[in-house]
């Protein structure tokens, strides 16, 4: 399948993590619904997701989002949202700033007519997001999620080097294996970083290979995302809980995971932990936080409203040379090994 030649960005950040637009009108997707639209993606354009988002034009915690024609018709915009290693099915801190980005575009459109409200069409299904600007200038979006719930609670497995481990599993346009790194014997605030990484990942990797997930609707939904390990505040009133996301083959987001934050406010309303008048917060490793709260809530699901600040940090034109045969991007490898195998697949 050939590709353009050229490829028109805007890159962002939401909390620190980054989100990379494929600008709309460059790519045609196939397909009667979003979800269709997302396997063509994989199938004829994924080439346009490595260059895009790995080494040398991103990194292994690149992020991105593909903008398209929504197939919902009562949506402004389609999204495809995709990352080092492939693709996801709801990401809330691109949902932010994709926000500001739709905001700014009516206001340079229509100048003088300021837009508000938008609906967003995610392979999860449709978001609403609200975009304000507050007394300090920022311009905040707040989208409001599909419908969360918890698939699994108090399960446990036994892991070599960290023994016997009880989570939660709960969905917030995503899976998430969800427990405090108390339960592995690992302070939160002090184990590094990187320590705690290897443990989620390890949860992960035995998760998705003995724990079926089933999405109650849609097959393309039905996977363990990633694991998040938080620390041990409660969900109360202006007080900041930070969780350390990995998700994909291993990615840190900095932000706290809009999808991740909607799993744990379904988890905290199941538990009981929280009510519609709870504004509890949530940072990830950069310290940013979003704040929460339920819009909606039943016995058995929530849906949870996000907010946070979505900033530009570029925008630019990437050059896809045929000739380079790294332009479709590489992953930065283990070991030479590894790197003389990749290099005999070129």
């Amino acid at each position: 399948m050939s590709q353009p030649s050229s490829l028109h960005i805007i890159d962002m950040h939401t909390a620190g993590e980054p989100v990379r637009l494929l600008l709309p009108g460059q790519i045609t997707l196939h397909g009667a619904t979003l979800l269709e639209k997302r396997q063509d993606m994989k199938t004829r354009h994924d080439a346009i997701r490595r260059a895009l988002m790995m080494e040398p034009r991103g990194h292994r915690d690149m992020y991105g989002a593909v903008l398209t024609e929504p197939a919902d018709p009562q949506s402004d915009v389609a999204v495809l949202f995709m990352h080092h290693s492939g693709y996801s099915t709801m990401c809330g801190h691109a949902t932010i700033a994709l926000g500001r980005y739709l905001y700014d575009e009516h206001q340079k459109r229509h100048p003088g007519q300021p837009r508000h409200t938008f609906r967003i069409e995610c392979p999860c299904g449709p978001v609403d997001v609200r975009v304000t600007e507050d007394a300090n200038g920022n311009v905040v979006s707040a989208f409001d999620s599909v419908d969360c719930f918890v698939d699994g609670l108090d399960e446990s497995i036994e892991l070599d080097g960290l023994g016997h481990i009880t989570y939660d599993i709960a969905y917030g346009g995503a899976y998430y294996a969800i427990l405090p790194a108390a339960r592995l014997g690992l302070d939160f605030l002090t184990t590094p970083v990187r320590q705690l990484a290897d443990a989620a990942n390890r949860i992960t990797d035995h998760l998705r290979a003995t724990r079926p997930i089933i999405h109650p609707h849609e097959e393309d939904l039905s996977f363990l995302y990633g694991t998040i390990l938080t620390d041990d505040t409660p969900p109360v009133r202006d007080a900041i809980s930070y969780n350390l996301c990995l998700f994909g083959d291993g990615q840190i987001d900095r932000s706290p995971t809009g999808s991740g934050v909607s799993a744990r406010m379904a988890l905290y309303h199941r538990k009981g932990l929280v009510t519609e008048a709870s504004r509890p917060r949530f940072a990830g490793v950069s310290g940013i936080p979003f704040d929460a709260r339920l819009c909606r809530s039943t016995k058995d699901s929530v849906a949870v409203r996000i907010s946070g600040c979505g900033y530009y940090t570029g925008r630019g034109e990437m050059i896809i040379a045929p000739e380079d045969s790294l332009t479709y991007g590489f992953t930065l490898r283990n070991t030479f090994h590894d790197v003389m195998t990749s290099q005999k697949e070129i």
